[in-house]
Parts: C-alpha cells; sequence; structure tokens
C-alpha cells in the first residue's frame, strides 16, 4: 500500500514472492495494478495449479510457473520441457490466461558440484529454454542465475564469472530475465582469458580437456581468483600501459573515470582538432559498448557507467571544441531536423536529444514546438537534412506524427524518420506510422541515450540498409502480436459495461459546499511555497536519471551526477525565486454537480436548474470479474443529493521561454533546459499545493488534515484530481470546456493550442472529485 505511491516503484511491476499462497493471495488484493505471483507449480497436482491460477488472473496478475509437478523439480532438459508444456496448456487452452503473462522457470542448479550427474545441469536449462521458446509462443522465462555458482560460495570473482558466462548463453538461447546481481557481472570479453575458457567447458559440459574433468580444472584454477585471506585484490593497471586509444577504450567498457580526463588531454594533443578524439577513440570505445550490450555480454548498469565515462571525456573537450568553433567549420556526420509537432508546445527531451547529437558532431536543426508539416517537410528540403526527428508529450500529437509520415510519403521523402516523445512508443510506431511512410524507414527511439546508436546506423553507407531491414522485420513483428492481442482481450459492451458501474454508497456523507460557487484567481503565487513542495524524483527522470529522491543522490551509479545536477538546480532555482524569473499564475472553480450516466452535468448555482457544462468520462469496457465494476469518473459524482465538483488550471511558465530563449541564444543549452525543467516541476508543485488548499480551506472536506510534503507527493490523502488526456480521462477534448468554466486565459493567462496542448508548457490542470 505504502510503494504503490510511490513513481519509480509504482512504474515497474510488484513481484509477489511467497512458497504460501494465502501470503500471495494477500498480496494481490492490496497491488494495484499488474504484479507478479512467484509462483505457482503443479507440485500439489493439476486442481490446485488450475485454482490458482483462476485466482491470478482474476487479480490481473502475470505468474512465475516453476517446471515443478507431482514427482518432483524437473532437472533433465526432456522433464523441463514436459512440465513446461503441460503447465501452458493449462493455463492458456483451459484457463484462458494471456500466453504474454507466463513466466516459465525451468529450474536452474548448481553445476560442477563433484557428482557426474550434476554436469549437465546448465546444458539442460539452455536446451529447454531454445525449444520452450519455440514451441510456446509469447511465454518468457526466467531463472535464478545465481544457484549455477553455489559450487563456488565464498569465491566471488569464480562465481561472477560462472554467471556471466551462463546468461551469455543462456540468453543466445531465448532466456528473458533472470534473477542476478547485474550490477556486479563482468563483461563477457573482459573475463581472464584461461578462467573464461574452463568456465564454458564446465557450463557447456564439453568433453574434458586434459586427464582432469572440467570440473576438478575450475576447482582447482579457482583459488588463483579469490584473492588472499579476503583481503581486496590488488587493483590491476597493466591497462595503463598499452597506447592511449586503448586505455579509452577500456576506461569506457570499463566504467572507470579515474584516468580519463588525463587520457582524453593525451589524445587531444596527438590529433589535429579535439573533435577528433570524439570521431576516434571515445567513438570507437562507445561502439565497443554498444556491441556487447547487444550480444547480452555487457549489461545496463554498466552502460550506464560507460556514458558516465563518456559524457566527462566530452565535458573535458568542450571548452577546445568551443575555441575552435571560431576557426574553419569542422565536418558533421550528418544533418538532423528535430521538431515537436503541431499543436504540441513540449520539447524538454527533444532538446536533450539534440544536445546529446551536437555532442556527436551531428548538425541540428531544431524548428522548436508547434511545428506544422509543411513546415518541417520545407524545411528538410531546404536545409537536405539526412534525418527528420519527430517529439511529442500529448496523445493528439500521435495522430499528428501519423499525418507527417504520410506527408513525407505523398511528398516523395526517403530520409529515415525518427519517433520519440512521452507518449510515444514502438507499438504506436509500427502500428500507426510507420505504414503510413512505407519509402523511407521509421524508427522509435526510447530516450536520448539511445539516439546516437540509432542515428549512426541509419547514416551508415555499409549497415544502413541492414539496420532498416531489422526495424521493419521487428515492426510487422510487433503489428502480428498486437493484432493478436486485440483478437483475445474481452471488451463488454458499453451497455454491459454502465450496468456495471460503481455506485455510491448513498449512506456515506458527502464531501460537503464548497467555501464558494464560481472562479478565484491567484496571480503571483509565492515561489518560494511552491519550492518547498517539489517531487525532486521526476526532476531527476526527465534527465534520465533514474531512482527516488534522495536515495538518487547516494546512487553507487547515477549518484555523482546526480549530486552535481541537483546542486545546479538548487542555485539557478534561488535565482528564479530571487529575481522572479517566472511567475506562477493560477484559477480554480467549484460549481453543483450531479452524475448523469457516464457525464457529468456543471449547474451555474445551487438551484441546479441552470445547466453551463457538461464533462464527458469514458467508461472501461474491458470485461471484469470477481465483483469489480467498470468504472468512469463519473461514478464519483453524486447522482442525487447535493453534491459538487471542482477545477482548476495552474502554471509557473510566464517567463519561462524568455529565460530559456535567452540562455540558449548564449550557447548555453545545460541552463536552458535546466530552467525548463524547473518550470515544469513548480507548475506541478502548484496543483500540489493548491489541491491541498483546496482541501483544507476552499473547499474544506478535509479540514483536519495534517500532510506532510512526502504525504503530498505520495497523495496521502482524500480526493483525486485527474487531468484531460491521462488515463482517468483520456479525452483532450475536455480541456476545452475545463478552461471556457474557469476562463483560464483572463484569470491565469493560460490558452490552449489547436491539439489542446496548454500554454505556457509548464502547465497543469484538472478536475477535483472530494468523495
Amino acid at each position: 500500500n505504502l510503494i504503490a505511491a510511490e513513481p519509480d516503484i509504482a512504474r515497474v511491476p510488484v513481484m509477489i514472492d511467497s512458497s504460501k499462497w494465502e501470503v500471495i493471495e494477500a498480496g494481490l488484493k492490496c497491488v494495484q495494478g499488474k504484479p507478479i505471483v512467484n509462483s505457482i507449480s503443479m507440485k500439489e497436482g493439476e486442481a490446485k495449479f488450475r485454482e490458482q491460477a483462476v485466482a491470478c488472473l482474476r487479480y490481473g496478475a502475470a505468474v512465475v510457473v516453476m517446471a515443478f509437478d507431482e514427482v518432483g523439480q524437473a532437472d533433465t532438459a526432456a522433464r523441463k520441457i514436459e512440465i513446461c508444456t503441460r503447465a501452458y496448456n493449462i493455463l492458456v487452452n483451459e484457463v484462458g490466461f494471456p500466453p504474454e503473462d507466463i513466466i516459465f522457470d525451468p529450474n536452474i542448479f548448481a553445476v560442477a558440484t563433484g557428482i557426474e550427474e550434476h554436469d549437465n545441469y546448465a546444458v539442460d536449462f539452455i536446451e529447454a529454454v531454445k525449444v520452450i521458446k519455440a514451441a510456446l509462443p509469447y511465454a518468457r522465462i526466467s531463472g535464478g542465475v545465481s544457484n549455477v555458482s553455489f559450487s563456488f560460495r565464498g569465491n566471488e570473482p569464480v562465481r561472477r564469472a560462472i554467471h556471466s558466462v551462463f546468461l551469455y548463453h543462456a540468453i543466445a538461447a531465448g532466456m528473458d530475465m533472470g534473477i542476478v546481481n547485474a550490477g556486479d557481472l563482468p563483461v563477457y570479453d573482459d573475463i581472464d582469458a584461461e578462467l573464461r575458457e574452463a568456465v564454458e567447458d564446465v557450463i557447456l559440459n564439453r568433453p574434458q580437456r586434459t586427464n582432469v574433468s572440467n570440473t576438478e580444472r575450475l576447482v582447482d584454477m579457482a583459488p588463483r581468483y579469490k584473492g588472499e585471506k579476503g583481503q581486496a585484490r590488488v587493483v590491476d593497471l597493466k591497462w595503463r600501459d598499452q597506447p592511449v586509444g586503448k586505455r579509452i577504450e577500456h576506461a569506457l567498457v570499463n566504467g572507470i573515470t579515474e584516468f580519463i580526463e588525463a587520457d582524453t588531454e593525451e589524445a587531444r594533443l596527438g590529433v589535429e582538432r579535439p573533435l577528433h578524439v570524439i570521431e576516434g577513440p571515445l567513438m570507437d570505445g562507445m561502439n565497443v559498448v554498444g556491441d556487447l550490450f547487444g550480444s547480452g555480454k555487457m549489461f545496463l548498469p554498466q552502460v550506464v557507467k560507460s556514458a558516465r565515462v563518456m559524457k566527462q571525456a566530452v565535458a573535458w573537450l568542450e571548452p577546445y571544441m568551443e575555441a575552435e568553433k571560431a576557426g574553419k567549420p569542422r565536418e558533421q556526420a550528418g544533418r538532423i531536423l528535430m521538431a515537436t509537432v503541431k499543436g504540441d508546445v513540449h520539447d524538454i527531451g527533444k532538446n536533450i536529444v539534440g544536445v546529446v547529437l551536437q555532442c556527436n558532431n551531428y548538425e541540428v536543426i531544431d524548428l522548436g514546438v508547434m511545428v506544422p508539416a509543411d513546415r518541417i517537410l520545407d524545411a528538410a528540403v531546404e536545409h537536405k537534412v539526412d534525418i527528420i526527428g519527430l517529439s511529442g508529450l500529448i496523445t493528439p500529437s500521435l495522430d499528428e506524427m501519423v499525418f507527417v509520415g504520410a506527408e513525407m510519403e505523398r511528398r516523395g521523402f526517403d530520409i529515415p524518420l525518427l519517433i520519440g516523445g512521452a507518449t510515444t512508443s514502438r507499438t504506436h510506431t509500427a502500428v500507426k506510422i510507420e505504414p503510413a511512410y512505407r519509402r523511407g524507414s521509421t524508427t522509435y527511439v526510447v530516450d536520448a541515450s539511445r539516439a546516437v546508436s540509432v542515428v549512426s546506423g541509419l547514416l551508415s553507407k555499409t549497415d544502413r540498409a541492414k539496420n532498416e531491414a531489422a526495424t521493419r522485420d521487428e515492426y510487422i513483428r510487433i503489428r502480428e502480436q498486437y493484432a493478436r492481442g486485440q483478437e483475445v482481450k474481452a471488451r463488454a459492451t458499453l451497455a454491459q459495461a454502465r450496468e456495471n458501474r460503481f455506485r455510491i454508497d448513498p449512506t456515506q456523507p458527502l464531501p460537503g459546499k464548497p467555501s464558494f460557487i464560481g472562479v478565484k484567481s491567484f496571480d503571483a503565487w509565492d515561489l518560494k511555497d511552491l519550492a518547498d513542495h517539489i517531487d525532486w524524483t521526476p526532476f531527476f527522470a526527465s534527465w534520465e536519471l533514474i531512482g527516488r529522491y534522495p536515495l538518487i543522490l547516494e546512487d553507487e551509479i547515477v549518484g555523482e551526477a546526480a549530486r552535481d545536477l541537483f546542486e545546479d538546480a538548487k542555485l539557478m532555482l534561488k535565482r528564479i525565486i530571487d529575481e522572479k524569473w517566472f511567475t506562477a499564475k493560477g484559477v480554480v472553480g467549484f460549481w453543483p454537480a450531479r452524475a448523469d450516466g457516464d457525464d457529468v452535468i456543471v449547474f451555474a448555482d445551487e438551484s441546479r436548474d441552470a445547466e453551463i457544462a457538461r464533462f464527458h468520462t469514458l467508461r472501461q469496457q474491458i470485461k471484469k470479474s470477481n465483483g469489480k465494476p467498470n468504472l468512469a469518473l463519473s461514478d464519483f459524482i453524486a447522482e442525487e443529493g447535493d453534491d459538487y465538483i471542482g477545477a482548476f488550471a495552474v502554471t509557473a511558465g510566464h517567463g519561462e521561454l524568455e529565460i530559456a530563449k535567452r540562455f540558449k541564444d548564449a550557447g548555453d543549452d545545460y541552463s536552458a533546459i535546466l530552467a525548463t525543467a524547473l518550470a515544469d516541476r513548480l507548475a506541478e508543485a502548484f496543483a500540489e499545493r493548491l489541491h491541498k488548499e483546496v482541501r483544507t480551506q476552499l473547499w474544506g472536506y478535509a479540514a483536519d488534515e495534517t500532510s506532510s510534503i512526502d504525504d503530498l507527493i505520495t497523495e496521502q490523502y482524500q480526493g483525486i484530481r485527474p487531468a484531460p488526456g491521462y488515463p482517468a480521462q483520456p479525452d483532450h477534448t475536455e480541456k476545452a470546456t475545463l478552461f471556457r468554466l474557469l476562463q483560464a486565459e483572463a484569470n491565469a493567462g493560460m490558452a490552449l493550442t489547436e491539439s489542446f496542448a496548454m500554454t505556457p508548457p509548464a502547465s497543469v490542470s484538472g478536475l477535483y472529485f472530494g468523495h
């Protein structure tokens, strides 16, 4: 119940891990969203398995299914395949379980135990994975990786090598996920060659190379890697004797920052231009990182460390590159046009991508925000760009991106189209945008960290065709999978959903009458008050530093970068407040209201005779089980009695665009992005702070509330403030009704674009429900 309100936790599945079914079921009753149950099996027979599977399905959970039946745990490949196939058929064909919600754990057992029957355990797992992935569509495969090295407990270097080698082969076979300390895995190619060969012989149960068994050979070798008496091993600095290019590559692959500035400077002194260091050893090293990550030999935490090294090296070179700008123009790696599409005013993510690309020697032409399709395409022709990149935050932007793709097709473009932004996805790109633009390639870019590798692959003279073909093949599979998913979803008719609506208990008291009917505006809310209410976790996420504040500041991977960013943010925030860079304006309103089916009727006054507005809410139509209702927001307004609804619109963005432009014109993209990010946080803080004022004063239904800042951030209070465009109220057009009621333009200087994005961009609006 506590973690459900933590954004960085709630965004990923909760795994309920217990050997007791009653504990699992108790957890299922608490978890919102889609948890994973770990685990169920057939060890107590099919009937019990079926019963538990039905319950998991009813709660909307995915399941880990152990390869365990009435006979016992599966240890051979044949038994693993047999049990998983039997369980799959029961789950999919009898229970109706979505196959993509099944995660098989075919049991990873320890190798090198000295017992000959155990020698093939890793091979059995890997072979079973291949068959399960081929024969049981959409099911995923997991396993406890640390089990495989249990024989070498106490010798962490050897255990880590075993984990890395095992994962390399298991991932190639089709393994999707595993339980292991990912931050402590050596890169496969960096494992000592002799040790890697010995480990591989054990994992793959190869024929022995000498007169001793593979297990004996590894056991004899293991003490050499353990260190003496538990003392820390001496750091091996032999790599420091290599040429500077190889040293930089080693530092990038291993995430070592200690020497990177000195090595970068040495490399700079040895080339004609500082850019050549980026184009040469730095990009060579990052290409190695990309190859290792793509082949399963390197893992995400290590890639983050590599990026940190790269950032530090580029930062060292930046003053020299800035000084060089006055000289001859440098040769660019490619020309990219970027724009936020028509009707959308959000650009912080696009700006970060632009900076990353510029750091990697790409020329970026940024058209800004609210850019119509014809202007984007005319500019692309004028500047002879190599790639067009589209960005958007609000859902109407998705349709506009489809339109831009169709226009590119109509006008005969064949250059790559990149898609990115908060509401975009690989599935939407594959299903909606790519089919509209067939002459060229369309690629979804998940975040700024992937932009360089995607762009370089699309502009590669040798690999472009291969990369584009691979993306097309992937998108065909995504479209086919999406179509199958649409077929199996059980939907209620609208009439059935309405019949199964949630009904307010008439014996429960309504929230009471607000302190006024109509609207009230706020011309200049105290920015210092808002700063005290900032939720910093999303701020770090906007910079792709993932972690919960304040713990992220001590994170061993991103902590240093987070601390530096936080210090810069606090210094700028002080200037924003002291120098009044931004002005926070807002408006709030309350009216008598009554539910009418899926609508909420808003009345002018207490007589409830004159309807002045009607909010249209959308009802869930997925078929529900176990008595769960099909919800719509109108369910939370009474159909009879004296109920009310509130609305608000707030912004901290007056002045932000001018400040950001000032920094950008001075060549300080970092400060421009920082100012925009802080304006967004202040606007969200304003929404949270005003909601507290509503609960305790303006509406007053929770006058005794004593919530702390953390309580506000985790929404530990009565009432909600859903916003149009989000899942509870997905229709952005409802903002027009909201803004008209609030007279938002006159009262807060806020307006809507033709796609219903709010301006200034750092703005929040929504409804208040008090029940």
